[in-house]
């Protein structure tokens, strides 16, 4: 895609009755062009979309029509390239899995904070600030002072709070929480659950981090770092602007230059976190998608779905199917 890609980030908690229904009726609204992923659950809609700018509103219409979701949580940005292979429309049982399905978001969610107040609540001693983000994610950025429960997926959330976060908040007089996460989606149903558990005081970044940088002035700013996102930009700054990051092909964890400049580390095929997990079969398969990543590269078309024959020299004369 030559012109530049607008990309929507997007999720509501919102009851769905009939999730297939969505499904059937998303599908049928998705223009040419557009890729991402949409997942659909009982509790809502939760995903990120990229295309051509006409498209992507098409799409976004036809989701803001879906009974209650007129007020869609929209952040957008753009790419210089399609940072998605395909559109994925899948339904699951949550939209943002933390393994409990008997929380209630679109009613017993904490309180919204915008942007522009956040930087006051979370310098105030009284508040807690919590990340409910992964641990790679929080390694490249967070918010100064912010508690790190540095668990490995959103599910691993409820234990760590039993296990440790619940004694954070064991004061005379109780704190204010204030959690945040990438885009508000996983931020919001953590207090939805910290509700559930008696705390009251709880507080969430409206539209997340990506709202945060993109409207705070980087002068202004209480983030530090880079921001991880599940896509080929990998991470982000000041501006939604692209960040210095890279993914390794290897265990899709994001690597920053020192990651880089580790003897471990192979371009598309492994780093310092995985080079000893992964076999010689592993390896090899790695270093041949990389390969055709770099064949599709010079040939300036897609990787992903392509059949591939290298320009000058193809592989025992035939096309190389990229089916990774």
């Amino acid at each position: 895609m030559s012109f530049p890609v607008r990309v929507a980030a997007l999720y509501r908690f919102a009851v769905i009755a009939d999730c297939e229904a969505v499904r059937a009726h998303l599908s049928r609204l998705s223009p040419s062009g557009v890729r991402g992923t949409l997942l659909i659950a009982p509790e809502g809609l939760n995903g990120t979309i990229a295309g051509p700018p006409a498209a992507i509103e098409t799409l976004l219409d036809g989701i803001r029509a879906l009974p209650g979701f007129a007020d869609l949580d929209v952040k957008e940005s753009t790419a210089a390239v399609m940072p998605f292979h395909r559109l994925k429309i899948r339904i699951k049982a949550e939209i943002v899995t933390m393994g409990r399905t008997d929380l209630d978001p679109v009613r017993n969610a904490g309180l919204y904070v915008s942007p522009a107040d956040w930087n006051r609540l979370i310098a105030d001693p009284d508040t807690v600030v919590i990340d409910t983000r992964n641990d790679y994610e929080g390694e490249i950025g967070a918010f100064a002072g912010a508690i790190q429960p540095n668990t490995r997926t959103f599910r691993d959330f409820p234990d760590w709070f039993e296990r440790e976060g619940r004694a954070l908040l064991d004061r005379p007089t109780p704190p204010r929480v204030a959690m945040y996460c990438t885009g508000g989606i996983r931020c919001e149903k953590a207090t939805a659950y910290l509700k559930a558990e008696g705390i009251d005081r709880v507080h969430h970044l409206e539209g997340g981090i990506l709202r945060y940088l993109e409207t705070m002035p980087e002068a202004e700013s209480l983030w530090q770092g880079e921001c991880f996102v599940f896509d080929e930009r990998v991470a982000i700054g000041h501006g939604l602007v692209p960040g210095s990051h890279t993914l390794c092909r290897g265990c899709r964890m994001p690597l920053g230059a020192a990651n880089r400049a580790s003897p471990h580390y192979v371009e598309g095929v492994c780093c310092d976190r995985c080079h000893e997990t992964r076999s010689a079969d592993q390896r090899d398969g790695y270093a041949e998608r990389q390969r055709q990543m770099a064949i599709a590269a010079r040939l300036g078309i897609d990787h992903v779905g392509a059949v591939l024959a290298e320009p000058v020299k193809a592989r025992r004369g035939r096309a190389i199917d990229s089916g990774f």
